[in-house]
């Protein structure tokens, strides 16, 4: 992603549905409303409102960035922030998840961990997953789930690295609109000072001619009085 900003004020928009953070965060909204409504009491338990809620908010702070992205970096950087914040949030839950019912994490000794993270790394939308959930256990979802809160993460901490690295080499949209306006003003001064320096070649040429026309019309007089 990189930004065009010569002369400009606003950001090139960024299409949030082809970040692939983004895609695998609405992976994780969708696995987690499933996990929820399987494996959680319908009532009594706000963890299953926590844990949606969590998952909502993870994404729908994507898009708000992505959008006020176009005119904030600040705002953009924020809200990014803030979905990390709310995935580290479900991460928990589904940590809590398994500890509560007394199910080990998923190691790297555990045999099916690297085909999970091969999957999940190479499968950004929910229609890769769909066909499986269905066949899964709770530890297999909670752990697909880990597994993709991890991977989301470090695609959003590359990301922000990057906003903030064109944050400090472009500034925020007060720097760009100054620039932009003085760019504009010295672009005006240029094509300005250009015409001046033309209206005096020309005027220097014009007298020039008029010096060689009077020349002439003496010329042709005394050749009239000769």
């Amino acid at each position: 992603m990189e930004y065009d900003t010569k002369g400009k004020v606003l950001k090139k928009n960024v299409m949030w549905q082809n970040l692939y953070f983004y895609r695998k965060s609405d992976v994780l909204y969708q696995l987690t409303v499933e996990f929820c409504h399987r494996f959680l009491p319908p009532h009594g338990d706000r963890t299953v409102d926590q844990m949606i809620q969590a998952a909502r908010s993870g994404k729908q702070n994507i898009v708000e960035g992505s959008e006020d992205g176009q005119t904030s970096s600040e705002m953009e950087i924020k809200l990014i922030n803030v979905a990390r914040s709310s995935l580290k949030e479900l991460l928990l839950d589904y940590h809590d998840y398994l500890n509560t019912h007394h199910i080990p994490h998923w190691t790297k000794d555990n045999p099916r961990l690297l085909p999970l993270r091969k999957f999940c790394s190479t499968h950004f939308d929910f229609s890769d997953y769909a066909p499986l959930i269905d066949k899964m256990t709770d530890v297999e979802m909670a752990n697909m789930a880990i597994t993709l809160c991890h991977q989301t993460d470090r695609l959003m901490c590359a990301y922000l690295q990057r906003l903030e690295r064109l944050f400090v080499e472009q500034g925020g949209i007060k720097e760009r609109m100054y620039a932009a306006r003085t760019g504009y003003r010295k672009t005006q001064d240029a094509h300005l000072q250009a015409l001046e320096d033309e209206n005096r070649q020309l005027k220097t040429q014009i007298a020039t001619l008029q010096k060689r026309i009077a020349e002439l019309e003496d010329e042709i007089k005394k050749i009239k009085e000769a």
